[in-house]
C-alpha cells in the first residue's frame, strides 16, 4: 500500500493480465485518511494507451474511491512482458462539501503554493492465469530492471505534465463526443416528433376543409330541392286551378245555355201574341213589343255578367 499524508493508494503497483488483442482493465482503491475533502487527478506517460474513470474526482472525509484504468487491446505481446509505462496520482485538499466540477488545474500547481501530493505507479504485466505459469518469478526477475528505472530516472511530476494534458484533452474530446452524439440523438427525436405532428395538422386541416366542402354541398342541394319542390308544388297548384276551371266552365255554359233556351222560347211566345194582338188591338201589341225587346237586353247582359263570373272563377290563385 503506497502511503500518503491524504490518500492511501492499493495496490502500489498496476497489474495488466497480458494477453493480445485484449482490453484488459485493474482498479486502484484510494482512501482519505484525513478529516478533510480530498481532490485528486491521475495522470500517465501513455495516455493513448490507457483509459482512465474517473481522471479526476473527489474523495470524501473517512471514504473511499475506486478507479477503474483500461488498457486499449495490443497487437503484440512486448519483449520479456515489460512495460515502461508510469501513472501519476496527485492530491490535494479541497474546499468543504467540493465535488468533481469544483476541480480545476490550478489545485494541481505547486508553484501557486499549494500542498500537492504525488505518488507514482508502475505498470506490470503478469500472464494469464493459465497453468503452468510462472507469473510471479516473472515478476520477480523483471523488478530489478523497472526498480531501476524508477530509482536511476526519477521521473518527476514534470515528466508527466505533457502526457497529462494530452489525456485531459482526450478525455474531454470523448466527453464532448458522447455529449454531442446525446444532442444529436436529442434533436433527431424533436426533429422527428416535429414531422409527425405538422403531418398530424395538415390531415386535420384537410379532413376539416373536405367536412366543410361536403356540408357546403349538401347545403346547396337542400337549397335546390326545396326550391324544386316549391316550383313543383306552384305548378301542381296552378294545373289544378286549371282542371278546376275546365271543370266549372262547361256547368256555366249549360247553364247560360238553358237561360238562353228560355229566353228565346219567351221571344218567340211573347212575339206569336204580339202578331196576333196586333191583328186585335195594335196598341197593347206594341207594349209588348217593348217589354220583350228589354227582356232580351235583360238576358244578354245577364249572359255576359255570368260569362265574367266563369272566367274570374277559372283563373288560378
Amino acid at each position: 500500500m503506497s502511503t500518503g499524508d491524504l490518500l492511501s493508494i492499493e495496490p502500489q503497483e498496476l497489474q495488466f493480465p497480458f494477453e493480445p488483442r485484449k482490453q484488459i482493465s485493474c482498479s486502484l482503491q484510494l482512501f482519505n485518511k484525513t478529516d478533510n475533502y480530498v481532490a485528486f487527478k491521475v495522470k500517465t506517460t501513455n495516455p493513448k494507451k490507457y483509459c482512465v474513470r474517473p481522471n479526476t474526482g473527489i474523495v470524501s472525509p473517512r471514504s473511499s474511491c475506486d478507479v477503474i484504468v483500461t488498457m486499449q487491446a495490443q497487437k503484440e505481446v512486448p519483449p520479456d512482458m515489460q512495460c515502461k509505462d508510469k501513472f501519476l496520482l496527485q492530491s490535494v485538499v479541497a474546499s468543504a462539501g467540493a465535488a468533481a466540477k469544483d476541480i480545476t488545474p490550478e489545485m494541481f500547481n505547486k508553484e501557486s503554493g499549494h500542498h500537492v501530493e504525488e505518488s507514482k505507479l508502475r505498470v506490470v504485466y503478469v500472464a494469464p492465469p493459465r497453468p503452468p505459469s510462472p507469473v510471479h518469478e516473472g515478476s520477480e526477475e523483471g523488478s530489478s530492471p523497472r526498480a531501476s528505472v524508477s530509482d536511476n530516472g526519477n521521473l518527476n511530476a514534470s515528466d508527466f505534465t505533457p502526457v497529462s494534458k494530452a489525456f485531459g484533452e482526450r478525455n474531454d474530446t470523448q466527453d464532448n463526443s458522447s455529449e454531442a452524439r446525446a444532442l444529436i440523438s436529442k434533436l433527431t427525436k424533436e426533429k422527428n416528433s416535429a414531422i409527425q405532428q405538422n403531418n398530424k395538422l395538415q390531415y386535420e386541416l384537410v379532413r376539416d376543409l373536405e367536412y366543410v366542402r361536403i356540408e357546403h354541398l349538401a347545403k346547396k342541394r337542400e337549397a335546390i330541392s326545396e326550391g324544386e319542390r316549391r316550383a313543383s308544388g306552384f305548378l301542381i297548384r296552378s294545373w289544378e286551378a286549371i282542371s278546376e276551371g275546365e271543370r266549372h266552365v262547361p256547368g256555366r255554359a249549360s247553364t247560360m245555355l238553358s237561360k238562353s233556351s228560355g229566353a228565346s222560347g219567351f221571344f218567340i211566345g211573347s212575339w206569336e201574341a204580339i202578331s196576333k194582338g196586333e191583328r186585335h188591338a195594335p196598341g197593347p201589341a206594341s207594349a209588348m213589343t217593348s217589354k220583350g225587346s228589354r227582356s232580351m237586353s235583360d238576358l244578354r247582359t245577364m249572359g255576359s255578367t255570368e260569362a265574367t263570373m266563369v272566367s274570374t272563377e277559372a283563373l288560378p290563385n
